[in-house]
């Protein structure tokens, strides 16, 4: 029994509502000795495993935060001031989705992680800048009043951190604007980070100087430096000035790394969606058409056993055929296969994807796809079917149609990669075809109608009367032995009455063949079509694709009247890689726009933008070591590090432009160190919360719920460390040599 829910019904409360009314028929199923397994398969067990992996990874970076905030600043008041600003902006963010009817899926939730560690940097940034602004004017002999100071304090960072915090959510603007799958994957992601982000801006703009004049401005002692800032301070100041002796050597090296990285960057393999762990596999079997239910049942009776046989494999069930009025077209020659694994990681979950594949290639003349429930309903929705690449071939011959997919099925077999290739209409199926022979009908004095009828009575049935069993009424139909309906000679022999009442054969009045035909036909766009379908495995799917198309271009000559169509998830990953690419670069001119206004100086603003390849080291080295491809999740983890990169450009120079444009300082080797000094806690905190907030979802990517997340996570976290060195290390350097700043008079 399948049990499907309604469109924009919640999967969760659908599945809760069937469990509780089969408990219902538990003592009815005991009475009538009924063995009722209803846990076969449920999307709701993926959901909750990924929603308790995601709550889990959000708490535990939640406490990574909270102890690099006490680190820093020492003190638990300032640690309490920035760590409010995560659940303030974070269940903030949640209460706007939920008033715009946006539920908390899995996608939502993962925007929120990754917006963990971002959701305190603006906190951060304005209670550290406070708090070392009191500590310095407690030092002085007429101190100011402190509101005062924690007035001049917060908006010395105000400008900078409203102009980061709109960069860091614009350039997840171009995220929204995806269509089709991509976008109903990924915009709900979306909308949650960047409303994430907003509200810790609101937070950071009214709540945190109040929070920070109220417990930081009396009965508090200030004086001091934290001793991880103590610690750091004298080795920052030294590493500062080694570089600077041999600056351009180093500055060069980057150069060359970030060219190389984004050399790496063009080369990387493509892929639509990772791999999901879901602890559940849907396997689909074809056999030669026209083969019987009865021999379906008894094929999918040995698959299942040796299915059984691995101990990862908690269940195993089979529907073959298709139903009386079922939705789908299948023949008795196909079966599906659900396969409910054991509680297992990623990696062991992919293992037992391989000994499926492995026991179904055992069974000769049977082809096969294995995958996972959400990636196969991706895949088709993009295509119409279950795999990730499809070529369809268009025309009005179906012989001709027949012809040019084999041919595409068997160049698909030469090429690296290919698995799991089917031909989706096969022809060959085998049919009786009784031809009513019109003479013979007149002479026996036969309607055709009676013919049909008595065809149809024997093997699909025919309701002949009713019988009454107290209140229920059940119909009496007529139907041809079972073991007659198996053998295609008795169709002869079957009685047939005439107007004058004789009784005689069905071969006396019809042309019996064997024929073969086909058990449907495919139509789109009121065109035949003819489909071939395949997997792809070690390898990248847009390389694969791009082979596909050429070599079937060149080796298969296509009439005028028949044309091929290459489509599938391979193709949907390039059309949203393309649009993302270019949306993102239409939001770098609004990047552009806030660098410029945060900075006022074209010249810092080159500056700020050299750091961007500078992350893509980082980035590189984090998909390197995870071995990854490049999916649509990767893609938005490089545009999130690159919003991040620039936000820590922006609190360096504009704290620059403020010592020297307010304060009256030189620009010269000693404000360049003092800045960068005054610089590093905040930058190294915004830094650090955000990579460790991630670390817990990049360290088990592999597991339900992270799998999106985690590639994304880790490339940010990678990125952060390269900008971050290289924006301590050289950007001072570089806005020494090359930057000017106005002096003021």
């Amino acid at each position: 029994m399948m049990v499907i829910g309604q469109f924009n019904a919640n999967t969760l409360t659908v599945s809760n509502a069937v469990e509780s009314t089969l408990s219902e028929f538990e003592p009815l199923f005991a009475e009538q000795h009924i063995d009722f397994y209803a846990h076969l398969f449920k999307p709701a067990d993926y959901i909750k495993t990924s929603v308790h992996n995601l709550s889990s990874h959000l708490l535990l970076g939640g406490l990574f935060v909270v102890i690099i905030l006490y680190l820093f600043l020492y003190n638990l008041r300032t640690a309490f001031i920035s760590a409010i600003a995560i659940p303030l902006s974070l269940i903030s963010a949640i209460l706007v989705l939920l008033e715009l009817k946006i539920n908390l899926n899995i996608m939502v939730l993962g925007g929120l992680a990754i917006a963990l560690g971002e959701v305190v940097d603006d906190a951060i940034i304005d209670t550290e800048n406070i708090f070392r602004r009191l500590r310095e004017n407690r030092l002085l002999a007429n101190p100011e009043p402190s509101h005062q100071i924690v007035y001049q304090a917060s908006m010395e960072v105000r400008s900078s951190v409203v102009y980061a915090s709109f960069i860091v959510a614009l350039v997840f603007v171009p995220l929204l604007t995806l269509e089709g799958v991509a976008g109903r994957l990924f915009a709900p992601l979306g909308y949650s980070y960047i409303l994430a982000i907003l509200m810790s801006l609101l937070v950071a703009l009214s709540l945190t100087p109040a929070l920070c004049y109220v417990l930081l401005s009396k009965d508090i002692q200030l004086t001091g430096t934290p001793p991880v800032i103590a610690y750091l301070n004298p080795l920052y100041t030294r590493l500062l000035k080694a570089i600077s002796a041999h600056f351009k050597l180093i500055i060069i090296a980057c150069l060359v790394f970030s060219l190389l990285a984004v050399m790496r960057f063009a080369t990387l393999g493509h892929k639509f969606l990772p791999e999901l762990r879901e602890g559940h596999y849907i396997v689909h079997t074809t056999s030669i058409p026209g083969t019987s239910l009865q021999e379906s049942i008894r094929q999918g009776i040995q698959v299942s056993a040796q299915f059984r046989q691995i101990e990862e494999i908690e269940s195993v069930s089979q529907w073959a055929g298709r139903a009386e009025r079922g939705a789908d077209t299948y023949g008795s020659h196909y079966s599906e296969y659900e396969v409910r694994l054991k509680p297992l990681s990623g990696t062991e979950q992919q293992k037992v994807l391989q000994q499926l594949r492995d026991i179904l290639s055992s069974f000769p003349g049977l082809l096969f796809e294995a995958n996972t429930f959400l990636i196969e309903r991706v895949d088709e929705t993009i295509s119409g079917y279950t795999s990730p690449v499809v070529v369809n071939i268009y025309g009005s011959d179906l012989n001709l149609l027949d012809k040019k997919a084999q041919q595409v099925a068997a160049l698909m077999q030469t090429i690296p990669g290919a698995t799991d290739i089917q031909l989706r209409s096969p022809p060959g199926t085998p049919l009786i075809q009784i031809q009513l022979n019109q003479e013979k009908l007149k002479f026996w004095g036969v309607p055709a109608a009676e013919v049909l009828q008595t065809i149809q009575a024997a093997y699909a049935g025919q309701i002949v009367g009713k019988q009454l069993q107290g209140n229920s009424s059940y119909n009496i139909s007529v139907t041809l032995r079972p073991d007659l309906r198996q053998l295609p000679l008795s169709i002869e022999q079957l009685p047939v009455r005439t107007l004058a009442g004789k009784l005689i054969n069905l071969g006396e009045l019809v042309d019996i063949k064997h024929h073969a035909g086909r058990y449907n036909i495919l139509h789109q766009n009121a065109q035949r079509r003819q489909s071939v379908t395949c997997n792809v495995v070690n390898r990248d799917m847009a390389a694969f694709m791009q082979e596909l198309k050429t070599r079937v271009t060149e080796s298969i000559n296509f009439a005028d009247n028949i044309y091929p169509e290459f489509t599938g998830a391979a193709v949907e990953q390039t059309q949203a890689k393309q649009k993302l690419i270019l949306h993102a670069l239409l939001a770098s001119i609004g990047v552009l726009i806030f660098i410029y206004i945060a900075i006022q100086n074209l010249r810092h603003v080159a500056i700020t933008l050299l750091n961007i390849p500078f992350s893509l080291i980082g980035g590189m080295i984090a998909v390197i070591i995870m071995d990854a491809t490049l999916s649509i999740g990767s893609i938005i983890g490089f545009i999130t590090l690159f919003g991040i990169t620039v936000r820590n450009s922006i609190m360096l120079l504009s704290h620059y432009q403020y010592l020297v444009e307010q304060e009256a300082m030189p620009w010269n080797l000693a404000t360049a160190l003092k800045g960068a000094q005054e610089r590093l806690p905040s930058i190294l905190m915004t830094a650090l919360v955000t990579a460790l907030a991630m670390a817990p979802i990049a360290f088990n990517s592999d597991n339900p719920g992270l799998e999106i997340m985690g590639p994304m996570a880790a490339i940010i976290i990678g990125g952060l460390v390269s900008s971050t060195l290289l924006n301590l290390l050289l950007l001072p350097l570089m806005l020494l040599k090359y930057g000017k700043f106005k002096t003021a008079h």
